[in-house]
């Protein structure tokens, strides 16, 4: 099953959540991610980068693009596409093929925290924490839970948590 999280810009939350479910999932899942308006050049977060290699999760393969990339007629089918900024939850959407289930997670943004580079820090850890928590439900979710209906049901109800 195939998930994309999208996010303005595709440096931080988007990053840590796709960096999360495939390291939680065992290949049950295969996610991505994408911004709606990365910038030219834009690299994932370093403190996003730093608080995944903390916590013993690879970032091979991780980087910033355009959720357009996700649109194009070889990339891979979504089943369900969550939003995790608030941004992105309420901007027009691409045609994803396939009419994936949605979902939106909203998180504060931790690029966006002031203090020191500790404190800095410190919000992406929670940041990841936070997303953590709901992917462990996810995963562990029966497989009746995840066709379309139920998927986009159960997801959009983990939003609460």
């Amino acid at each position: 099953m195939n998930v994309l999280f999208l996010c303005t810009h595709n440096s931080a939350r988007s990053i840590l959540a796709e960096a999360m479910l495939n390291h939680l999932s065992h290949g049950k899942f295969k996610a991505y991610s994408a911004g709606s308006s990365p910038r030219e050049n834009q690299k994932p977060n370093p403190l996003a980068i730093v608080t995944l290699q903390n916590a013993g999760i690879s970032t091979e393969g991780l980087s910033s693009k355009s959720w357009d990339v996700f649109a194009e007629p070889n990339a891979p089918q979504m089943d369900l596409v969550i939003t995790v900024c608030d941004n992105a939850a309420g901007e027009v959407c691409p045609y994803w093929p396939g009419q994936p289930a949605t979902a939106h997670w909203g998180y504060a943004d931790p690029s966006e925290g002031t203090g020191s580079d500790t404190e800095k820090l410190e919000a992406f850890k929670q940041t990841l924490y936070q997303i953590k928590r709901r992917l462990e439900i996810f995963t562990n979710l029966p497989s009746s839970s995840l066709n379309k209906i139920a998927l986009e049901h159960t997801a959009r109800e983990l939003a609460d948590k």
